[in-house]
């Protein structure tokens, strides 16, 4: 969600590789899986969760046997394909699968035919009134989204600044009132290769600035200095807290979203103050570190910091996996919508695509929700009340007063906004402040980013992918309102960019996005899944993958806050009415 100009490191991160020759961690797999924490004490008195249906199987050991020599990921990503040491990590290039479509063919913006971005904003996306999806998903569907973005791809501003400013149309009704028509939105174009862009044999390439797997990188970090700033390091192998068991905040000055001041929360990504729903993700995750963390020394008492923190990041991320393919893709794209995995592809490619991480997978801004809940046990909001979107960003005094429990409760309890090409005000005209005094839009500088980034339009990207090119609107939608804002605003199908394009689209089967975005997302994690060697199903053994299959986000919720298992629904990425407890899976 976020475009910024936070600082970056000028090298690339070392390779830090923990190699664990030899030792067997054993746990008692239903505390493992199932217990609170000890530090949870002081906020919760519930012990081993023993309800039937969050129990996990009964087993005596977890088995830390892994393929390839008993081998950790590195913090940075690379080292996980042999043959092409730095596929997926920090600091590489975006890969990707089509031609670039920059205005001179090297490295200049694109889009030069086409309106402005801020015009087609209020054209094209501008909503009116609330607009409920009918799969009847959660505000979790985009949060968990926004949480998983930031484990696998960041693609910050360039520093120095290359401006790109967006034209604001006069009289623009938020951005230029007074019709004083020299109004502008701030924008700086993307980090990139400084090796590509020479000439049209080498168009300009933008980096992907952590790593590609999902691999925890936003609870753990991609850098070796980031990491070990989180860690305790004090032979426990946690990750550190501040008062409340909260994150820790950034007295390191480290590079964050918002400033390096101790004012905000740090995390393994810079980006986790930037709402207070993600804050309360990363909060989650951090918790159930050292959940693990505990009980994996408890019952190994002969491992050192380093081991007990490496076997606990090794389930973090197994159980981000396991959501992100068990629970969150199929209530986005539908169930079977990803091929069943076969195992590790050496040969495939799992870096993170440019037009996903551009266009794509920017899906979830339409899914925004302007309020967010913030709900009690009974399920009334809190006393001070729910929280316009607008008034989440950089409030980490929300969370230090309120605590995570009423967000958690409320993104289970609130059905998001439908996606398409409408996008809610908070972000399209008050992101990060209000209009002239810090706000910007979200939309524009979607369509802004993708033309920086040389990515082709809506119908080029189409045929790249083996799909038909479109050849009238009606062919994009059958929504008479979306057609009508597309034609006003594009003179061809050929001019749309891809991400107004790709929302445009009628869903497809059972995904809510369209045919176009369905597929970049499906060959997205696909590559994510058959190209990583460090993929759950193939490094845990046999009896270990059944339990993380069993691991539902509610379960970690349960297990790391005041929240009782009757106060979330099983899988919550579903809505279900206040009263019923369930939904079938």
């Amino acid at each position: 969600m976020r475009e910024s100009n936070i600082m970056k490191p000028v090298f690339r991160a070392l390779l830090v590789c923990f190699v664990l020759a030899g030792v067997i961690v054993t746990s008692n797999r239903s505390q493992l899986f199932a217990q609170k924490s000890n530090s949870d004490a002081a906020t919760s008195s519930r012990g081993i969760i023993n309800k039937p249906d969050r129990q996990i199987n009964i087993h005596s050991r977890l088995n830390t046997n892994i393929q390839g020599g008993n081998e950790y990921r590195t913090i940075d990503g690379s080292g996980n394909n042999i043959s092409d040491k730095d596929m997926g990590a920090a600091f590489t290039r975006l890969l990707r699968i089509a031609d670039s479509d920059y205005s001179d063919s090297i490295s200049g913006l694109g889009g030069n035919n086409r309106p402005g971005p801020r015009e087609v904003s209020n054209i094209v996306n501008d909503q009116d009134g609330k607009i409920i999806n009918k799969f009847h998903t959660t505000d979790f569907l985009w949060q968990w989204g926004q949480f998983l973005d930031h484990d696998i791809d960041l693609t910050d501003a360039a520093d120095p600044p290359e401006s790109a400013y967006i034209h604001v149309p006069s009289g623009d009704p938020f951005f230029d009132p007074n019709n004083a028509g020299l109004q502008v939105i701030h924008f700086n174009r993307s980090i990139y290769d400084i090796q590509s862009g020479t000439d049209t044999d080498n168009p300009r390439e933008q980096l992907n600035e952590i790593t590609a797997w999902i691999d925890g990188s936003n609870v753990y970090g991609s850098d070796p200095q980031r990491a070990n700033a989180l860690r305790t390091n004090n032979g426990t192998g946690k990750l550190k807290t501040s008062e409340g068991n909260l994150l820790p905040f950034n007295t390191d000055e480290l590079p964050n979203a918002g400033g390096t001041g101790a004012n905000l929360f740090i995390a393994g990504d810079v980006r986790a103050n930037e709402q207070v729903g993600l804050t309360a993700m990363h909060t989650l995750f951090v918790r159930e570190h050292n959940r693990l963390a505990e009980l994996i020394a408890k019952d190994n008492n002969n491992l050192s910091g380093d081991q007990i923190y490496e076997k606990a990041r090794q389930i973090v991320a197994a159980q981000m996996q396991a959501i992100t393919y068990y629970e969150f893709l199929p209530a986005l794209l539908g169930q079977n919508a990803l091929g069943k995995y076969k195992g590790y592809d050496p040969e495939l490619n799992a870096s993170i695509i440019n037009s996903f991480s551009t266009a794509a997978y920017r899906f979830g801004h339409s899914a925004l929700s302007p309020t967010l809940l913030r709900l009690n046990s009974q399920g009334d909001e809190i006393e001070a009340g729910s929280l316009e979107l607008r008034d989440a960003f950089f409030s980490p005094s929300e969370i230090i007063d309120h605590g995570i429990e009423p967000i958690l409760r409320g993104l289970a309890a609130k059905k998001h906004q439908r996606i398409d090409v409408y996008v809610i005000d908070d972000v399209r005209n008050f992101l990060f402040g209000e209009p002239g005094h810090g706000g910007f839009d979200l939309a524009s500088l979607n369509i802004q980013r993708g033309r920086d980034h040389g990515i082709p339009s809506y119908n080029d990207m189409r045929e790249a992918v083996g799909l038909d090119r479109v050849n009238t609107f009606s062919d994009i939608t059958s929504d008479t309102e979306i057609l009508n804002r597309l034609k006003q605003a594009y003179g061809s199908v050929d001019d749309i960019d891809l991400w107004i394009g790709g929302l445009a689209e009628d869903p497809y089967r059972n995904s809510q996005l369209g045919k176009l975005f369905t597929k970049l997302l499906v060959i997205q994690f696909e590559s994510l899944r058959d190209g990583d060697r460090f993929w759950f199903e193939r490094t845990l053994s046999s009896e270990d993958i059944k339990e993380i299959k069993r691991t539902r986000l509610s379960d970690i919720v349960v297990r790391n806050t005041d929240i009782k298992e009757e106060e979330i629904q099983k899988n919550c990425f579903y809505y279900i009415k206040k009263g019923s407890h369930q939904k079938p899976d």
